[in-house]
């Protein structure tokens, strides 16, 4: 498709007008090269006279005129061309009927492309016994007619070939919007479910909040040091939360749904469990870490466990292979996790891994709303890799 594109934008940059007049030129050309001195003509033909060339001119001009006129201009085209032929002057200039039968076919309507080979090889015809007994042979009106033929067939086909040109054009951007139409909704329905999900991560906050202040009230009178926890634990807590809201300004939860629970959202502790059921489903996992656990925000805690369940179901799914890595390296100011499988890398026709489904917009998303880093492909040493690095900043109040 890209070649259909740049060939029609360059024949677009060219005036029609101008591609008409080049050829009338060189058609008129061709004519009047043929024209033979006095002493070459036949029995029975007449010289070229100021008439003579006029008709010739005629025959030639409607290529100028046939996409805005082509009735009019085929009119005066082969009544210039009997007008030629009664005359008797020397060639038959049937090159400019063949010219203008493609033409007129190509630019005009159905119905007036297949009125012109019958009218161009009906004058033909009778332009051709118009000539000169000695002329005139089977021979020459049978390629008068055949070259009329010839040029029709020739532009109905250059015409079929356009309009399916247009068609396979007209798909392939009507294709590309749908595709991008898509792509943006599977965005949009991935930011609202990762809202979704953080919104339960703060309900849980707040109910660890709500728990918290209730001891630390029951106990503040006799067991000041009890008490102080909790407010610590309140202080930690409600940071983490308002940092999560903030993340969720701008996303609304779509109408008509659940109440999110209230149960705490699954993590990076939770991945043995996760790994135990992959497992089950015949998948081999091996889990290194690196570096200590610090305090992991839970949204990035959240997200960090969700691109290990996606990349590990895509493995099961596409890979066609027993066994994958994942690496967690925690540091101070980030989190790193790293899927890789052994298997077929990513082939073709399988979105979910070669970046154009929803299973790689949805991590990519995820890593976006914490601003950090992403990137899935084929391995180093073949198979697929998936890579996310989440960026860990001190909570603000």
């Amino acid at each position: 498709m890209p070649a259909l594109r740049s060939t029609r934008g360059v024949l677009g940059h060219l005036n029609p007008l101008l591609i008409d007049g080049i050829v009338a030129l060189v058609v008129f050309a061709l004519t009047a090269a043929q024209v033979p001195g006095s002493k070459h003509l036949l029995p029975g033909q007449h010289p070229m006279t100021p008439l003579a060339w006029v008709l010739a001119v005629l025959i030639v001009a409607p290529i100028l005129t046939h996409r805005r006129y082509p009735r009019a201009s085929l009119a005066v085209c082969l009544a210039a061309l009997i007008a030629y032929a009664a005359g008797r002057y020397p060639i038959n200039p049937g090159l400019a009927v063949f010219v203008l039968t493609f033409d007129i076919t190509l630019h005009s309507r159905k119905r007036v492309a297949l009125a012109v080979p019958i009218a161009a090889a009906a004058a033909a015809a009778v332009s051709v016994g118009l000539q000169p007994s000695g002329v005139v042979s089977f021979f020459t009106w049978g390629t008068s007619v055949l070259g009329v033929v010839a040029a029709w067939l020739a532009a109905e086909n250059l015409r079929h070939r356009r309009a399916r040109w247009a068609e396979l054009r007209a798909r392939a951007e009507r294709l590309e919007r749908e595709r991008d139409e898509e792509a943006r909704r599977a965005v949009t329905e991935e930011r609202l479910r990762i809202a979704r999900e953080l919104h339960d991560v703060i309900a849980h906050s707040m109910s660890v909040i709500a728990v918290q202040s209730a001891v630390g009230h029951h106990v503040m009178d006799t067991q000041p040091g009890q008490a102080r926890q909790a407010l610590a634990a309140i202080e930690a807590t409600s940071r983490s939360a308002l940092t999560e809201m903030r993340r969720l300004l701008g996303v609304l939860r779509q109408e008509g749904e659940t109440r999110g629970s209230l149960t705490p959202a699954p993590g990076l502790t939770d991945l043995d469990s996760l790994v135990s059921q992959v497992q089950d489903a015949g998948l081999r996992v091996c889990v290194s870490v690196d570096g200590q656990r610090g305090t992991v925000p839970p949204g990035i805690d959240l997200s960090a466990y969700r691109i290990i369940q996606e990349a590990l179901t895509n493995v099961i799914k596409y890979a066609d292979c027993r066994s994958a890595d994942v690496s967690i390296c925690y540091r101070a100011d980030s989190l790193t996790v790293e899927i890789a499988d052994h298997g077929r890398g990513a082939p073709g026709g399988l979105p979910a891994r070669n970046g154009s489904g929803h299973g790689i917009i949805g991590m990519r998303e995820r890593v976006a709303v914490f601003g950090g880093q992403f990137a899935a492909g084929p391995g180093p040493d073949g198979g697929f890799r998936v890579r996310a690095r989440f960026p860990i900043r001190e909570v603000a109040g």
